[in-house]
């Protein structure tokens, strides 16, 4: 069932580079296992020590204010001091949110990350990897035992944030229902599901590149996989097959690109439901209220909700009835559900987010569309700069620009 995304509904994340809900932190440029389309160059892989963390953190405490800390790489947890890195972010002030693939994550280590502080995890799983603890995997939906096996475990240790993303496809756009049905599946302890959205260099289109007045191989600092094939997808794709698994679905915030503002580089909805059943999405209005009144009284734009928040569902719905029109919406269809599902009285009802990630697009005259106050935004020698083209200027000392390429053929970006 496709749905027709429209900008102008939404509520826009009021986020900058200096004011946002999220900061990235990279701690090494080691991983353990390799992905399809990874832009990380790991031929000088390194870890960070604790002193350059240090200085990145106090960085960001100085230009940029941030709710969470996304802490990455690589994959942060191979670093030998990840449990003192969490503590670092945690006493700075931010929630320290993992993002890693989890294969190093041991029942000890996530003991000692929960003591230290960590907010919540972001575990990357899908089918651009080779797990060893997943070896069969050839669809998405066939990695889901181990994505069911790293919730219950988070779950068990308590009190820590469970997301997943996965990048998709043409080839893979279609298994998104699936993995939207198993995370309403497990409301309680699954509470983001993010789906990026694949871009490689044969994908965006006929330019030349520069670096500094010189031409360069784009190819040299993003390779070209072959794993996903030449057709660009869109936010509008994602969110179809969104709503194909759930019709009930409605998108609520986004942010915008840096050239196109109707693009939809983030875009969010927050899901009222139980593991049975969804009740319904809150409104543009309730996404705002919730952002402005966390900067009203904590001085910081919100992100990755605290657990308990998150199974108040049905609470904060019949409480804002009486204000809210999409909340009455929602209180109405839990109080229809229960003749046939009286079960649904002593079922938590639970706030579930579903995020797209639509990253660069080319516009035709070369200019690059980013994402406009990007939550990505990590510290390199000093200055800010987005995570997702880091590789560019640690090669270059800038970014490329695009230039049309006069002598190619005209191409279309969609099928």
């Amino acid at each position: 069932m496709a749905i027709q995304l429209n900008p102008r509904e939404y509520y826009r994340f009021p986020w900058s580079l200096t004011d946002n809900g999220i900061s990235w932190l990279e701690v090494t440029s080691h991983c353990n296992l390799t992905c399809k389309g990874c832009y990380r160059d790991r031929t000088s892989a390194a870890h960070k020590s604790l002193a350059e963390i240090a200085d990145d953190l106090a960085v960001f405490k100085k230009t940029r204010v941030s709710d969470c800390m996304s802490i990455a790489g690589g994959d942060p947890l191979v670093h030998p001091e990840i449990v003192e890195i969490v503590r670092m972010v945690s006493q700075g002030g931010w929630k320290p949110v993992l993002n890693t693939n989890g294969l190093a994550l041991t029942a000890t280590l996530l003991r000692d990350l929960k003591k230290a502080g960590v907010f919540g995890f972001t575990f990357h799983i899908d089918t651009s990897q080779d797990r060893s603890d997943s070896p069969n995997a050839r669809k998405e939906s066939d990695h889901n035992q181990l994505r069911q096996r790293f919730a219950e475990r988070l779950a068990a240790e308590g009190g820590i944030s469970c997301a997943f993303n996965q990048t998709v496809t043409w080839s893979t756009l279609r298994e998104i229902p699936e993995a939207i049905r198993w995370a309403q599946s497990n409301a309680g302890i699954v509470h983001t599901m993010v789906f990026i959205l694949f871009r490689e260099p044969r994908m965006v289109g006929d330019f030349d590149y520069y670096a500094n007045g010189n031409q360069v191989d784009l190819c040299a600092t993003y390779e070209d996989t072959g794993w996903g094939d030449d057709r660009i997808l869109k936010a509008q794709d994602a969110a179809n097959q969104i709503s194909e698994a759930d019709p009930a679905y409605r998108p609520s915030a986004y942010l915008n690109g840096t050239v196109d503002p109707d693009s939809m580089k983030w875009l969010v909805g927050l899901r009222v439901g139980n593991s049975q059943e969804t009740f319904g999405y809150v409104s543009p209005k309730f996404m705002e209220a919730v952002q402005h009144a966390s900067h009203t009284f904590r001085g910081k734009w919100l992100s990755y909700s605290d657990l308990r928040f998150l199974r108040t569902g049905r609470a904060i719905s019949f409480l804002l009835a009486p204000f809210e029109r999409s909340m009455r919406r929602i209180a109405w269809n839990y109080l229809k559900s229960i003749p046939g599902r009286p079960s649904n009285l002593f079922r938590r009802s639970h706030l579930q987010a579903y995020m797209i990630i639509q990253p660069i697009d080319f516009m035709e005259d070369g200019r690059m569309n980013m994402c406009d106050g990007c939550p990505d935004i990590t510290v390199h020698e000093g200055k800010l700069y987005w995570s997702c083209r880091l590789e560019e200027i640690k090669k270059y000392g800038a970014f490329l620009t695009a230039v049309p390429n006069r002598h190619a053929k005209p191409r279309l970006s969609e099928p």
